[in-house]
């Protein structure tokens, strides 16, 4: 029997496109009317204003093209990983970071694991207090390397930064992006409701810790256990790599105290001045040069480090826009706004707790067309927010379908351009990810499903 073969991710992504612009000629046209908050600046829809449009169907000629719109649309992010790339690549030229890292490792000898649960919890931190997401890009190269180091792998790696962020911002006790949106819009105090938040928080938590640990004994007894053992040096997953450790010298040091403080003013810059991915790349720039002077590397050196990262990380930065072009095809043959206004249709005519659950599923099927998580908030609470008053649901529960529909998925839709975005920092294909993370995201979605209908059920309110 032939073994199944996975088709490559540039492959596998652009059958989506082709499958959304085919759906351009079958879904029929159609939008919602659209206004500016004065309160809050938002553009917000109107919920009573569907209608149909004439039909705009993607041609053979559009397919192609909406790659290259994509790449330009998501060209911020695609050039924010190349500089990111080419920075750390300028630490890490310097041995810095792996004497650092090694010395870590040492200590916690035997201890590894500990690493997973305390480091998925700092960052699910982020995730939950102001809604860490684009920001732990930077932190990925680190993940992979403290991970490898300790003797699992790149997956490990990944996990412990990007789904211990995204528990947090699915759990969203003090998101402002999603929570914060979503009950602004739908009239509720801001973060109400947080007792529930926090009891679903600790079990998704829990649960992805166990799930992400369990996988990492397996890589740790046997590296072959790995789903990307055969994309990797087996040093590179099981550690060996620390028989060869360096000392970790004063300029080591130097570098490691700057890179410190070159983080804390990022994270500063993001919770009290608004830095986004524009600012985020200026610093890490600004770090990877001045690290690697201090480091020892003279300029040509550095140049020549900065590109050498570049070109290893080009595969994940190009595929940000290969995905993006999914949501050009949607866009340009506006069936967007059909597939919301029909999926709402169909969760108002749900009985009892059951419909509650059904907005949790309707969000998770819109979170592939609206991947931002404030974006669909304006999107569809305003339809979902008085949906919920016709039913029975309480507006709450409602926000709390949203937040979890959002945030789940984040972790496994090639939609996402910070998913893709991390994958490539890691150099893990999507396919192998997707083969890593789906049972936890059943696990996740079945979580979901009890927290939401248990919502409906106590009346979950305002308080």
């Amino acid at each position: 029997m032939r073994r199944l073969v996975v088709p490559h991710t540039y492959v596998l992504l652009f059958l989506i496109v082709i499958v959304v612009a085919i759906g351009t000629y079958v879904v029929p046209a159609g939008v919602f009317d659209r206004f500016k908050d004065e309160a809050t600046g938002r553009t917000l829809v109107d919920p009573q204003s569907f209608h149909y449009v004439e039909p705009t169907p993607v041609g053979f000629w559009d397919v192609f093209a909406s790659v290259p719109k994509g790449m330009i649309e998501a060209a911020e992010v695609i050039f924010f990983i190349f500089v990111v790339g080419g920075a750390f690549t300028i630490i890490q030229a310097t041995g810095a970071i792996d004497a650092g890292i090694s010395k870590i490792v040492l200590m916690l000898k035997g201890r590894e694991k500990l690493l997973i649960p305390v480091t998925m919890f700092v960052f699910s931190l982020g995730g939950l207090s102001f809604g860490m997401s684009e920001e732990t890009i930077v932190f990925i190269p680190m993940g992979v390397a403290l991970a490898t180091a300790a003797g699992f792998d790149p997956l490990v790696g990944t996990a412990i930064i990007s789904t211990g962020a995204a528990v947090g911002f699915a759990g969203g006790i003090l998101n402002p992006f999603t929570v914060g949106v979503a009950q602004s819009i739908s009239e509720l105090p801001l973060f109400s409701g947080i007792w529930l938040r926090i009891v679903g928080f600790a079990v998704l938590f829990i649960v992805a810790c166990y799930y992400v640990m369990r996988y990492a004994s397996k890589v740790k007894e046997n590296p072959k256990e790995s789903i990307v053992y055969d994309l990797f040096k087996e040093e590179e997953i099981s550690g060996q790599r620390l028989n060869e450790e360096s000392k970790l010298t004063t300029i080591h040091k130097l570098v490691l105290l700057v890179l410190l403080l070159f983080f804390a003013y990022m994270i500063y810059g993001v919770m009290a001045k608004g830095y986004y991915i524009m600012e985020l790349a200026t610093i890490f720039l600004a770090m990877g040069i001045i690290c690697g002077l201090i480091g020892g590397l003279n300029p040509n050196a550095v140049a020549r480090a900065f590109v050498e990262g570049s070109q290893s990380i080009a595969f994940g930065a190009l595929v940000v826009g290969v995905a993006r072009a999914i949501l050009v095809v949607m866009t340009e043959g506006q069936i967007i706004d059909t597939v919301i206004y029909f999926l709402a249709n169909w969760v108002s005519r749900l009985p009892g707790a059951l419909s509650a659950a059904g907005m949790f599923w309707v969000h998770t099927i819109i979170n592939f067309f609206i991947p931002s998580g404030s974006g669909q908030a304006m999107a569809t609470m305003p339809i979902m927010a008085p949906i919920a008053d016709l039913i029975g649901v309480t507006r709450q529960t409602a926000v709390l379908a949203y937040q979890y529909g959002d945030g789940f998925t984040n972790q496994i839709i090639p939609t996402s351009g910070v998913l893709m975005a991390t994958l490539g920092m890691a150099k893990i294909p999507y396919e192998r990810w997707f083969k890593f993370i789906w049972p936890l995201m059943v696990f996740w979605h079945v979580i979901g499903t009890i927290v939401v209908i248990v919502a409906h059920i106590v009346g979950y309110g305002p308080f």
